[in-house]
């Protein structure tokens, strides 16, 4: 199988759009891909069988929140995880991968990234990103997202992801990108149009500007907000 494309980055900043995006753009994310719900009327695009046979109980595994709230996993209390990469790669193909680029969508991967990155070295991270005030206002308005009832704890909750994302940059083995998709909600692709391109993908102007709903992104202070 090829290098995976793995699409992390805090709930509520725009992974599944992300993902979305690349699953229209041709890449494979298998047969149990979620479609959408009140909370994300486009889809999720996480693999439901990975999601919840390996992610969940590995979070369990490590005294986490299966959910990715509260509490969160801290990087020195990780368990291994033996055969992840076996595991994931026979789901995929029996979901019915045959070849070409495929993708993993999980907010929660970023926390336990060490484990992730050890199963798949060679993996292609994208990190998603939003400013924290329209990730904190998306949060408290949200039904699955219960873990505090103040912006203080989501702010916590977002710091706690940041600084995932700083090891992973800093880290020379992880090869990781950054995307916002405020950038392209506000109509402005060139960004996610390198990624996909970079990705191995074809870029697909039309499906990705249908799938792409500005109206369905509300940051705090209106629609849309600039990095």
């Amino acid at each position: 199988m090829e290098a995976p494309i793995l699409i992390t980055g805090c709930a509520r900043s725009g992974t599944s759009m992300t993902a979305g995006i690349i699953d229209h753009c041709g890449a494979f994310g298998g047969r149990l891909v979620m479609g959408g719900g009140r909370a994300n009327k486009k889809g999720f695009f996480e693999n439901r069988e990975i999601r919840d046979n390996l992610v969940k109980p590995y979070m369990m595994l490590c005294g986490a929140d299966p959910l990715g709230q509260k509490p969160l996993p801290e990087l020195n209390h990780l368990l291994p995880l033996g055969n992840l990469r076996s595991k994931v790669e026979q789901i995929m193909k029996f979901q019915g991968y045959r070849s070409g680029p495929w993708y993993y969508k999980g907010a929660k991967l970023c926390l336990v990234w060490p484990t992730w990155h050890k199963a798949f070295p060679e993996a292609k991270w994208i990190v998603v990103r939003r400013k924290d005030d329209d990730v904190i206002y998306s949060c408290m308005r949200t039904g699955f997202m219960r873990a505090y009832r103040k912006p203080e704890g989501w702010q916590g909750w977002i710091d706690h992801h940041k600084k995932r994302f700083d090891e992973m940059r800093e880290d020379p083995s992880v090869n990781m990108v950054e995307v916002w998709p405020t950038k392209f909600v506000e109509g402005d692709f060139s960004e996610i149009r390198g990624v996909i391109e970079g990705l191995g993908l074809k870029w697909n102007d039309e499906a990705v500007k249908d799938f792409v709903s500005p109206e369905l992104w509300r940051g705090k202070h209106g629609q849309s907000n600039s990095k």
